[in-house]
């Protein structure tokens, strides 16, 4: 997180607003302009999201529209963060595919839904490439990312009374007769 940032360290919108700042300091104001209910893509290289404050680097994105980051590597735990927060972690079946997008491409997923829940590649189309990438998510992260987020997906199951707990174990431990 940068210095600057730290002072808002419990403000989502005001964090939201370092987003990016190194690499693209039009980043924030392009996320506003596309509106609240926006989707946008962030296309980047290797090790995305490598840092120390991978959280809320997820958490500040999701909150200007962030839906799929498509990238050459992640870091683990920050994958694991995006998930958490709704947005789909992509990689790209070919490292080079990343020089043939440009920034502002408009990029689609045709049968978006299907090809999740299939485990197959994932294709992006834009009007001058077409890109394959794939995910490797488990079904339960591929739930997590189409409820929109860890905290979304437990509260639809606590609704559809499946007594499943997103946040908790599949096995619940008896803590009185464990060590913790």
């Amino acid at each position: 997180m940068l210095a600057k940032a730290l002072p808002y360290r419990s403000n989502l919108q005001k964090i939201a607003d370092f987003s990016f700042e190194r690499i693209d300091p039009t980043y924030v104001a392009r996320a506003h302009a596309l509106g609240p209910n926006s989707m946008h893509a962030v296309v980047a290289g290797k090790n995305y999201g490598q840092g120390s404050s991978r959280e809320h680097a997820a958490a500040a994105s999701r909150y200007l529209g962030l839906r799929v980051v498509v990238a050459k590597s992640f870091a683990r735990i920050h994958r694991q963060n995006l998930i958490n927060y709704g947005i789909l972690p992509l990689l790209f079946v070919e490292s080079t595919d990343y020089d043939r997008l440009e920034k502002n491409d408009t990029l689609r997923i045709r049968d978006f839904r299907h090809k999740l829940a299939g485990g197959g590649k994932i294709v992006l189309e834009s009007a001058n490439v077409t890109i394959e990438t794939q995910h490797g998510l488990t079904s339960d992260q591929i739930e997590i990312v189409l409820a929109g987020g860890v905290v979304n997906h437990r509260r639809n199951n606590r609704r559809m009374g499946s007594g499943r707990d997103a946040l908790t174990p599949r096995s619940p431990v008896d803590l009185a007769e464990h060590d913790i």
